[in-house]
């Protein structure tokens, strides 16, 4: 029989009632960090006697980093602290009765009747090696009912993680104390759904905040505060599109800070469950403005025989007046449009980053499927050692039934540029971009051209 098809009786274990579910947390507070990281306080009152003593905190975070736990009491001083993360299971009881003697107990399938014999546990190791007696065996895994009892449970294994910390205290009694400490293994994200309709030119933007909790412990009826932003170190799921952030924001909203960080309070307690994902909603926004666009991004020299999609985007902001109105968590967002029969249908999701009130964004969904852009370098002519002259065609198509714009960028214009002619008025919005916005009739092309006089 294999380890983990063992029925390991402990009646230490039931007697003491070790073997209860239930938590032995106090008044807890989680507060979680977006790069997977979250500092618990456990609030609990220990009966203490005077002087030096060992006291127990079952229930910590089975990732618990114990460099980073305190506890406060009044009167309390630490002496020592360890974690026991050794847990209890049958593997790990097979394992530490190595060297010793057990009790192993065989059930006859067409009596009942049960034998005892004594055994020595002479190997763990993937299987179990016992000798009976002056000879060897191996314990299989052939369905025959056998059990192993053992007379207690060894020192160091644990039903639950546990922190045992011994302290001096200046007087006996029931002292309030609280525990802290960082731990890996819970942490957030934000994810929005957006509905956008192209018609009226605006958008519902409903957020989300995912809570995530592997750290091997649940956290029962706890306070919880959720910290946005990058606070050192970090991890994140689903690759998807990069939305831009076309300007910052300054404006302040109402929302607690922490430093340079925004605070999310969840209204109220909730448990956290080990290995659960719990969705809480933070925003819900009806009727934003937003608008379509299309954009298309060519390299310097960029030279393409086939025509390339341009970007289709969404672009709204996040402003007080004409916006959602609030800072965004760093997340993904998921938008939708309705078709012709009015069911909401997915068209696309991009990143954004940490992003402040007051902000205009541009999220990319895909690539359009009748908007096409081909780039063509006409000529480069050398001016002197120093200098060239290059004369660039940009031809955009539209097989929509309807017209476009299309946001045209040519990136790559570091160092000493000059504009020499431009068949379309556009603006330089960066040292290294060039921009237009060019007209495209419905069923028809336009074409741009322009010629720069470069170092290289």
């Amino acid at each position: 029989m294999s380890m983990r098809s063992l029925l390991a009786t402990l009646p230490l274990l039931l007697s003491s009632g070790l073997a209860l579910a239930q938590s032995a947390q106090g008044d807890v507070a989680v507060t979680i960090y977006n790069n997977n990281i979250a500092l618990v306080q456990d609030g609990r009152t220990l009966t203490v006697p005077a002087g030096r003593s060992r006291q127990e905190f079952p229930d910590v975070s089975a990732q618990i980093r114990p460099e980073t736990a305190s506890l406060a009491g009044s009167g309390l001083a630490i002496v020592e602290q360890n974690f026991d993360y050794d847990l209890l299971s049958p593997d790990k009881l097979m394992e530490k009765a190595v060297g010793q003697t057990i009790t192993i107990v065989r059930t006859n399938p067409a009596t009942g009747a049960e034998t005892r014999e004594q055994a020595k546990v002479l190997a763990a190791n993937g299987g179990i090696v016992l000798q009976i007696g002056n000879h060897i065996e191996v314990l299989r895994d052939d369905g025959l009912p056998v059990r192993v009892v053992f007379d207690k449970v060894p020192e160091n294994l644990r039903p639950r993680p546990t922190l045992s910390v011994t302290i001096d205290a200046a007087k006996a009694g029931a002292i309030p104390t609280r525990l802290s400490y960082l731990t890996p293994g819970l942490g957030w994200t934000s994810d929005y759904v957006m509905l956008f309709d192209e018609k009226t030119a605006a958008a519902d933007m409903q957020g989300w905040i995912t809570l995530t909790n592997n750290s091997g412990t649940s956290y029962a009826n706890a306070r919880t505060l959720l910290v946005a932003g990058n606070v050192g170190g970090g991890q994140n799921r689903f690759r998807a599109l990069q939305g831009r952030l076309d300007q910052a924001g300054t404006e302040s909203g109402p929302r607690e800070q922490l430093g340079d960080y925004y605070l999310y309070p969840l209204a109220e307690r909730t448990t956290i469950a080990n290995a659960q994902q719990k969705q809480v909603s933070f925003l819900d926004v009806k009727g934003a403005p937003a608008r379509k666009a299309y954009e298309f991004v060519n390299g310097w020299l960029g030279n393409n025989d086939d025509p390339r999609s341009a970007a289709s985007v969404i672009k709204f902001s996040t402003g007080k007046q004409g916006g959602l109105g609030d800072q965004l968590p760093a997340g993904t967002i998921r938008v939708y449009m309705r078709d012709a029969r009015g069911d909401p249908q997915f068209i696309g999701e991009s990143r954004i980053d940490h992003t402040p009130m007051g902000s205009s964004l541009a999220i990319s969904t895909g690539d359009a499927f009748d908007v096409k852009v081909r780039t063509v370098v006409v000529e480069r002519k050398r001016l002197s050692d120093r200098r060239w002259q290059t004369a660039m065609r940009y031809a955009i198509t539209n097989a929509r039934p309807e017209p476009v714009a299309v946001d045209v960028a040519q990136d790559g214009l570091w160092g000493d540029v000059r504009l020499v002619a431009q068949s379309i008025e556009g603006h330089r919005v960066s040292a290294d971009r060039m921009e237009w916005k060019v007209p495209v009739p419905a069923n028809g092309t336009t074409e741009l051209t322009a010629t720069f006089d470069t170092r290289y």
